[in-house]
């Protein structure tokens, strides 16, 4: 066995974008031994999941541990990939990605979802928005999805998200919204009515067009705490990856 990882984002025109999932996995202490590669679903020219496959068999890597670097579960994209990859025989929903040129073996990862690192990061964001604690709701706010069976995927992980979030700050309650279905605007004006005040924090892997427009023009009007920031850039994303690599290369190690 010749292991190396593959990292999986969506993608960004933004180059700063890119840069900070670059950042982020530059932070990893796997050893010289195994090969990083970072690839993107679309958008960056040569650093497509084709690409980081090529790059990886061409340095002989025999099995490549797959981290879909995405926040939940319910993403079609996580569905997609994990088709087009060899590791699932069908998606669960159509899709027009084609499938890959692999030879290595393939071991899927997962996603976020509720990880307990994921709950101090965004304890850590959202620190200095804090003043009263016991008076405080945060809410999460993710993408979600209109497609049963992935939106009962991300509700799953985000609930549990929730309840890890307040576990790690010491608020009186945590909760979450969805920008697909939409409930985030009633969310905040249920905290509200509790005579609580509402912290706002977006699930999103890096800042972008949701962070700075969507989720604001959502609660236009309403009072809330938002500082915007994202998961990324933090020191504990790093971890969560190490923490998978070692799990699945056990459970190959295992099998053999």
């Amino acid at each position: 066995m010749v292991p190396g990882v593959l990292i999986i984002s969506h993608g960004s025109r933004d180059k700063a974008w890119v840069s900070i999932v670059e950042e982020a996995v530059s932070g990893l202490s796997l050893g010289e031994e195994i090969p990083v590669v970072v690839s993107f679903l679309e958008l960056v020219e040569g650093r497509l999941i084709q690409d980081g496959i090529n790059e990886l068999e061409h340095a002989g890597i025999t099995d490549i541990i797959v981290i879909p670097l995405f926040v939940s579960s319910g993403s079609t994209h996580v569905d997609e990939i994990e088709y087009a990859l060899g590791a699932k025989p069908e998606p669960e929903r159509e899709t027009d990605l084609a499938l890959f040129s692999v030879k290595a073996k393939v071991h899927y990862g997962y996603p976020i979802d509720d990880d307990p690192d994921i709950a101090v990061m965004i304890w850590d964001k959202l620190r200095e928005l804090s003043t009263e604690p016991k008076r405080e709701t945060i809410l999460l706010v993710g993408h979600g999805s209109v497609y049963d069976g992935f939106r009962q995927r991300w509700q799953k992980g985000i609930s549990s998200l929730a309840g890890r979030v307040s576990e790690v700050s010491g608020v009186a309650a945590a909760d979450y919204g969805l920008l697909s279905p939409d409930s985030i605007r009633s969310k905040v004006e249920y905290w509200q009515e509790q005579g609580h005040e509402v912290l706002v924090a977006p699930l999103f892997l890096s800042e972008g067009y949701f962070t700075k427009h969507v989720i604001p023009n959502r609660l236009k009007g309403l009072t809330y705490k938002y500082s915007g920031q994202t998961l990324l850039p933090h020191p504990l994303l790093p971890h969560w990856i190490e923490r998978q690599v070692e799990i699945l290369l056990e459970q190959i190690r295992m099998k053999r």
